[in-house]
């Protein structure tokens, strides 16, 4: 079981005066170290309707199933704030792929400190 970790970079916070706001938040711990590395991406309004569909193409729903052992396996913590709606999901290294994949490898060449 993981446990969800709030990016601290205030993702998550509602504000009123900016409903269009769109905020993607993802966390990568685990690994060798147990380092846990942070990226986000706030997309201008002209690219609100790509990141629209890169979240909504993702199973947020799905209940994920780490079913595979060993140790330094990253965990990726995925928070995604669309409007007035939260959306948060654990996704085990194993099963970041496809949606998923597409959306971390967005959230991760957007962030300008990468």
């Amino acid at each position: 079981m993981h446990e969800y970790e709030n990016p601290a970079d205030g993702a998550d916070a509602t504000d009123d005066a900016e409903p269009d706001r769109i905020v993607i938040a993802v966390v990568r711990s685990g690994g060798i170290a147990g380092m846990r590395r942070r990226w986000r991406a706030e997309p201008a309004p002209e690219l609100t309707p790509q990141w629209i569909a890169l979240v909504e193409r993702c199973p947020w729903d799905e209940r994920i199933d780490d079913d595979t052992v060993g140790a330094d396996r990253y965990v990726w913590s995925i928070h995604a704030r669309l409007h007035s709606q939260q959306l948060e999901q654990v996704v085990p290294d194993t099963h970041l792929q496809g949606a998923w994949r597409e959306l971390v490898d967005a959230v991760r060449d957007a962030d300008p400190g990468s």
